[in-house]
């Protein structure tokens, strides 16, 4: 039998489209298209499992089963039940429905994803007789239902948590920042391996890691246990293992430059190294305590990119200002020759480093605008 084409969305963090587009397409993907919130592609099950191993920058990758319009509970349920479930459900599988909602006549999620869960169970019910049960912690299948002007679309999550989820990083610190997002900065910044790269405020040494598993073409999802499609009815395990194998063919156990992470707190470079042994990359990266005021690279040029606080709260800033300021005096002197990327949340803080960015891109932290500053240290 003849598999089927199937439509994917790829969701990502807002400002991280165009990457997401571009690992899509270096993975040979058809009809790869930019969205709102991410990027949609055309292809085979087993595309959408390859897809959910590589995408470093993405958060979810999404199964398209139908779309219909929807202004009451009644549509809601008609249209939910309408879609195919034999397909992908059987009784004696565990299901959770997500639901998010904007602009529309139906206001209140848990409602709407109560409504999709009944019209699931009662098509599976009439087909075998039983009904399959409810686990929102890990179920075999995630069913996601997106409502926004009154249009609906449903949707299976085929990795069944979210894609930043890596694995390897149990222990975070407060305010850390998510791995795909991590992987953006990396990602753009252009690096890849061909200079030495710093994180002179590394925390829980996300940055420095992601940047490790990029250079050394390590697929992020390896690192998972298991994804939620490996428990779906469609699913070939033959086929999946042969995938698995080719991205552990396709690692380097070597890299040519060194990555390296600082911070001041001794804790939390511990921590950093423990998520480097997690992911594999402990030889290929190292992590030392160090204060920012004392930071310079061993050689130049080198890319230095981080994520200093920006203060939530107003009293934090004036007392941020003066490390800002130190920021900037320390990239014009010690790191001349090489390129800075700083992530910032706070533009006020940001004219305080008083270097002239030569980019600066919008991205988003959760619900926090940010620009990614470029600095190039003449």
């Amino acid at each position: 039998m003849a598999a089927m084409s199937e439509n994917f969305f790829v969701t990502c963090p807002r400002g991280v489209e165009e990457l997401v587009v571009g690992e899509l397409t270096s993975l040979g993907l058809s009809a790869v298209k930019m969205e709102k919130g991410g990027a949609s592609f055309r292809g085979e099950l087993l595309d959408g499992c390859r897809a959910c191993l590589w995408l470093r920058t993405a958060s979810r990758v999404l199964l398209v089963l139908g779309e219909f319009p929807c202004s009451s509970p009644q549509e809601l349920y008609d249209g939910v039940r309408g879609i195919d479930w034999n397909r992908h459900v059987l009784p004696e599988m565990t299901l959770a429905v997500d639901s998010v909602l904007r602009d529309s006549a139906l206001t209140h999620s848990g409602f709407v994803a109560l409504k999709a869960k009944d019209a699931i169970v009662d098509a599976v019910r009439d087909r075998w007789g039983r009904r399959p049960s409810i686990d929102t912690k890990s179920p075999d299948l995630r069913v996601n239902v997106h409502l926004v002007k009154n249009r609906c679309t449903v949707s299976l999550d085929l990795a069944g948590d979210s894609l930043d989820r890596r694995g390897y990083r149990l222990d975070k610190n407060k305010a850390p920042l998510r791995e795909n997002l991590a992987a953006a900065l990396v990602v753009f910044s252009g690096w890849q391996g061909e200079t030495p790269l710093y994180d002179p405020m590394c925390g829980s040494g996300t940055i420095v890691i992601e940047a490790a598993l990029l250079a050394s073409r390590t697929a992020p999802g390896l690192l998972r246990e298991r994804f939620g499609f490996q428990g779906w009815p469609g699913h070939d395990p033959v086929a999946w293992r042969g995938v698995l194998a080719e991205a552990k063919e396709l690692r380097r156990r070597e890299l040519g430059v060194r990555l390296r992470g600082l911070d001041r707190s001794p804790g939390t470079i511990d921590m950093a190294r423990q998520n480097a042994t997690r992911a594999g990359v402990q030889r290929l990266v190292s992590f030392s305590p160090g204060e920012f005021s004392t930071f310079a690279p061993a050689s130049s040029p080198a890319t230095i990119i981080f994520n200093p606080p920006y203060g939530e709260r107003m009293g934090e800033v004036e007392e941020l200002a003066g490390l800002y300021r130190t920021m900037g005096d320390v990239l014009k002197q010690h790191c001349a020759g090489s390129t800075a990327y700083i992530l910032c949340g706070n533009s006020e803080l940001a004219k305080q480093v008083g270097l002239k960015a030569t980019r600066r891109i919008p991205l988003w932290n959760g619900p926090l605008e940010c620009r990614l500053m470029k600095y190039e240290l003449y």
